[in-house]
């Protein structure tokens, strides 16, 4: 991972849309199980991917005496159980339609011994077609996904100096499966009024939880430009947050997103692109700090 075009790919998403979309669901079917394993965690902490040294990975898993971490490889391009007791199963990361990424999946968490009860529909999506049914996608793109992780190592790498530069509470560096995208939240210490909800396929309770805290997020998101984007938003949202003189350009307010945003390909270009996003991050925070007056 040394020349530029490794640590800061190009990712046309044109080019990978179908694939992104898929391993989307594939990724939600992974961190439901997750969900089922862990215990409840403030704001949905327990439910997320991490990103690792071969893809995104559960972590530890706890059921019964046994533990269990399911890891993407976008090395070699398998989906890996690893389990406490010695045993291990894979699947090839491969073209296949989601409905037979869902029946191989299940069938080799049985035969691990693994009884976990999941909600087999996709959530954050207008389109909720059940798992076990879902033969539209079906893509993969290996090149890709390796390329899209390879951004994902270099951006978690920035997120991580951000996070340890506050000294309240944060988020850990998470990949939330529901809207594909690496995000990091500071918290003011101080509670927020009920979100709206309203998120397609997704109980507004989950929205409540989520945000039951006033909070200046961040992220990095495969969509929304040509390349994708990094994000920042502020919740509730402050008079003033969208136009404050502290976020400078090339980083705008998109009034769609409701959300300042700035293109990963401005960033992957850039003299020194973890400058940049760190920039974005710090700027796009003072912005929320100041504006909401923070303590």
């Amino acid at each position: 991972m040394g020349n530029r075009d490794d640590v800061w790919p190009a990712l046309p998403l044109d080019r990978w849309i179908d694939t992104r979309d898929t391993v989307q669901l594939w990724t939600q079917i992974v961190g439901k199980t997750r969900m089922a394993l862990g215990p409840d965690i403030n704001h949905w902490w327990g439910v997320p991917l991490y990103v690792d040294a071969r893809g995104l990975t559960t972590s530890l898993m706890v059921a019964g005496h046994r533990g269990l971490e399911i890891r993407f490889d976008f090395v070699s391009h398998e989906l890996l159980f690893l389990v406490s007791d010695g045993s291990t199963a894979s699947m090839a990361l491969e073209p296949r339609t989601v409905a037979d990424f869902y029946a191989e999946y299940t069938g080799l968490l049985s035969d691990l011994g693994f009884d976990v009860a999941i909600v087999g529909t996709p959530v954050e999506l207008n389109d909720a077609t059940p798992f076990a049914e879902d033969t539209a996608h079906a893509s993969y793109d290996a090149d890709a996904m390796s390329r899209f992780w390879r951004s994902l190592v270099s951006v978690h790498g920035v997120f991580s100096i951000f996070r340890g530069e506050f000294r309240g509470k944060s988020s850990p560096v998470h990949f939330f499966w529901g809207a594909f995208d690496l995000a990091v939240t500071r918290f003011s210490g101080r509670s927020a009024p009920e979100h709206p909800g309203g998120v397609p396929n997704c109980p507004d309770w989950v929205m409540h939880e989520a945000y039951s805290d006033e909070v200046s997020s961040a992220g990095y998101w495969p969509g929304g430009a040509e390349e994708g984007v990094f994000y920042a938003y502020a919740y509730p949202h402050p008079d003033g947050y969208d136009t404050h003189p502290a976020v400078e350009a090339p980083a705008y307010w998109d009034h769609a997103l409701g959300e300042y945003v700035l293109p990963y390909h401005l960033v992957r270009q850039a003299p020194d692109p973890d400058a940049m996003v760190l920039n974005f991050l710090e700027q796009t925070h003072r912005a929320a700090a100041e504006t909401a007056n923070w303590p």
